[in-house]
């Protein structure tokens, strides 16, 4: 559950989509929250986590804008995925693990884990992207029925229009 001040108020998000409120938080009471309007609701549901240098990001995202997609942007190094998002967008993806890193990068290369990773349990390779957001594929699309990692326009069509 992620919680937001904004002007006196509380917005209240849960990531699944069930469930989206707004709370005074001056004087917090059951009969007080209310749900908010769909358009928040949906902004709330589109995580898109990117690296903003990124050219395969910036097109990305300028798709989504092109398609009126809303999203929350978030800095995949300034706020790397945990284990725990991680491991529940492995499960939700059905994709292979090794389709969540990052295997252009300087960082993956430098670390030699085309060797590494075969010898390496599913939970070693969940903790080691945490430790990192260079080491994560991106861009990354989350919401509550989808995880699309990487940008093919052809696949983000198919799951957005």
């Amino acid at each position: 559950m992620l919680l937001f001040d904004v002007d006196a108020k509380t917005r209240v998000y849960d990531i699944t989509g069930s469930k989206v409120y707004t709370v005074n938080t001056l004087d917090i009471d059951i009969s007080q929250v209310m749900p908010m309007e769909n358009e928040d609701k949906e902004q709330s549901q589109m995580l898109f986590i990117c690296y903003p240098k990124c050219s395969t990001c910036q097109k990305a995202k300028k798709w989504l804008d092109e398609h009126n997609i809303k999203y929350t942007e978030r800095h995949i190094v300034d706020a790397n995925p945990t284990y725990d998002e991680l491991k529940e967008w492995y499960e939700k993806s059905g994709l292979p693990l090794k389709k969540f890193f990052n295997t252009s990068g300087l960082l993956y290369k430098e670390m030699q884990l085309k060797d590494k990773l075969p010898t390496m349990s599913e939970e070693e390779q969940l903790q080691l992207l945490a430790t990192n957001g260079m080491l994560v594929k991106r861009p990354l699309i989350v919401n509550a029925e989808t995880v699309l990692v990487g940008f093919k326009e052809a696949e983000w069509s198919e799951k957005f229009n």
